[in-house]
């Protein structure tokens, strides 16, 4: 019976083999469900990029200036939580840029 391998790099290197009857077409299918979880990816860092900007033209400061001043209480704390926004959306960021970088790595092996 066929068999499909695919690998992807993370702190380890992991493998994967799956065995099944149609390898070429369950490839296919694997391909694109992880192209549209990449894509889906790619557009919510778009979109945290922009929130991000937002905040950076709001507030005239970058998000390393305002994170650096932040943790060493520079800033004052806005009730209209803001800030704790902006601390958010920079961590959806680093996360979602995680998770396509991952998915970028996965490779397939014939």
């Amino acid at each position: 019976m066929p068999s499909l391998l695919f690998m992807w790099e993370d702190e380890k290197m992991a493998e994967l083999r799956i065995i099944c009857e149609d390898s070429e077409a369950l490839k296919r299918m694997i391909e694109d469900s992880l192209a549209e979880r990449l894509c889906s990816l790619e557009d919510g860092i778009k979109r945290t990029e922009e929130r991000i900007q937002y905040f950076e033209n709001k507030y005239g400061m970058a998000t390393e200036e305002f994170l650096s001043r932040f943790e060493k209480d520079e800033l004052q704390h806005r009730l209209d939580r803001s800030f704790d926004e902006w601390i958010g959306e920079t961590l959806m960021l680093k996360r979602l840029r995680e998770k396509a970088n991952k998915l970028r790595g996965v490779e397939f092996v014939n």
